[in-house]
């Protein structure tokens, strides 16, 4: 349930097209519906403008089910991510609204007719091709959020004259989800080129010495471009969600 939908609902009982009763049970899974094992949090989307997400690792079939099931009652977009391919053709039987995105292993619900609440581009780079996975999560978690995204993948630091040749896309975007392994350059590089924020996201992608993403993180920690900020390792959703709301209109 979103503000327009609370609105509505308002508006009915004011005018008498609703009962009290009624509007009563529209609204009694709010703030959050008790299933046991979870606190679905259905308040998500009137404080913060989207639903709550679902974490498929180290949930069950049946949890995700549940959970799933109950975010539907109210929210039109919904997403799942670190979803294996198994779990996945099993939801499908049961929702086959989903959209499964196996690069990426998300899941989406109403991807398609996610509303447009951008204010400009949101530019996801990689910098290999191994990085695409997690640059996927962040694509996908920004667009169902409402932005219009592109992709930009294959331009690391190995290769600099293939990210050079992007030089008037990037002056066209507004933000910028950067997403490298290994040594994790390519943030500092992008970051001294444009004047927008530039969000950089480590990933585990590497030889032994990277240390499953700890070296990118720390390389991306201690860039000298002013405009970049770092969120966790292999953390491409939370590159998306906070892409978007930097690039939200409202």
């Amino acid at each position: 349930m979103d503000t327009i939908d609370l609105q509505q609902i308002l508006l009915h009982v004011q005018s008498g097209r609703l009962g009290i009763d009624e509007a009563l049970q529209r609204l009694q899974h709010l703030p959050y519906e008790n299933l046991g094992f979870a606190h679905v949090d259905h308040h998500r989307q009137l404080r913060q403008g989207f639903p709550e997400v679902i974490l498929a690792a180290g949930k069950s079939i049946e949890q995700i089910s549940a959970i799933l099931r109950s975010l539907l009652q109210g929210a039109s977009q919904i997403l799942i991510t670190r979803l294996a391919p198994q779990q996945a053709v099993t939801l499908q039987e049961s929702f086959p609204a989903a959209e499964y995105h196996p690069v990426s292993q998300v899941m989406t619900f109403g991807l398609q007719e996610a509303p447009d609440r951008g204010r400009g581009l949101i530019l996801v780079m990689s910098a290999g091709t191994s990085d695409i996975p997690v640059a996927e999560e962040a694509l996908l978690t920004a667009r169902i959020m409402g932005n219009r995204v592109e992709p930009i993948y294959d331009v690391g630091v190995a290769g600099l004259h293939r990210l050079l040749a992007y030089q008037e896309k990037l002056q066209e975007a507004s933000v910028f989800i950067v997403v490298a392994g290994m040594e994790g350059a390519l943030p500092s590089v992008v970051g001294g080129l444009v004047k927008r924020p530039v969000i950089a996201v480590p990933t585990s992608v590497g030889y032994g010495a990277s240390f499953g993403g700890i070296a990118a993180l720390l390389g991306m920690l201690n860039s000298c471009a002013s405009g970049v900020a770092v969120v966790n390792i292999d953390n491409g959703f939370g590159a998306g969600y906070v892409a978007a709301l930097i690039n939200r209109r409202e």
